[in-house]
């Protein structure tokens, strides 16, 4: 019995380390990359990386004006009016289900990267390329599209990861995440580097987020 119950907590020692290391490596990952990206933007003013993804998605759309219809239905999953009915909607529906705890985590990834890119567009003050296919209003750095769409399917997937269910589901949700950013370029109404950032930003947020969550949880045990 004993060595059962070792041997139990050993393994969720070395999962809590592999957590914790993989965790951290994204977080530092994705830190070191919003702040490399803001200085080929905003220090060197380089502009190659953004010339070769919107040549890409002309090259994709030229021979293709079908997709067009297709990357705009795509990109309204992380729009404005989507995103606020989702950051409602998504918590009362897990609360009503019994997940207190995963509804307030839903709702302050939407609402906190929502605020949190707002704040970030106005520090940086891009303006949107002038090429868009379509109106966008609004500042260009980071994505919103991109940084709340990662926020919202990234907390999805990793409460669907968390409750050990539907692993395949969660990678999907990150993969939709990633494909909405690209509409994002083939619509030209974000640079390259604003998506990628936006990722970065959004990555940011989530672990924040869980980190922060999981000190007041540990907190309410503690007062218990």
């Amino acid at each position: 019995m004993r060595k059962s119950l070792t041997a139990r907590l050993v393994a969720l020692f070395s999962f809590l380390t592999l957590e914790v290391l993989v965790v951290g490596g994204v977080f530092v990952a994705s830190l070191l990359l919003f702040f490399y990206l803001t200085r080929v933007v905003f220090v060197a003013h380089s502009a190659q990386f953004d010339d070769w993804g919107f040549r890409l998605m002309d090259t994709l759309r030229a021979p293709r004006p079908w997709l067009t219809p297709v990357a705009e239905f795509i990109t309204f999953f992380a729009s404005a009016r989507f995103l606020v009915l989702a950051g409602i909607l998504g918590p009362l529906w897990l609360r009503w289900r019994g997940h207190r705890h995963e509804a307030l985590e839903l709702f302050l990834a939407v609402a906190g990267s929502s605020l949190f890119n707002q704040l970030l567009k106005t520090h940086y003050h891009r303006l949107r390329p002038s090429s868009a296919l379509i109106l966008q209003p609004g500042l260009s750095f980071p994505s919103g599209h991109a940084m709340i769409g990662m926020a919202l399917y990234g907390c999805l997937a990793w409460l669907l990861w968390q409750h050990r269910s539907h692993p395949v589901w969660a990678t999907l949700l990150v993969l939709w995440a990633l494909l909405i950013g690209l509409t994002r370029v083939y619509l030209h109404v974000h640079y390259p580097t604003d998506v990628v950032a936006g990722f970065a930003a959004g990555l940011l947020w989530l672990i924040l987020l869980r980190a922060a969550l999981n000190q007041l949880k540990l907190r309410s045990y503690k007062l218990r």
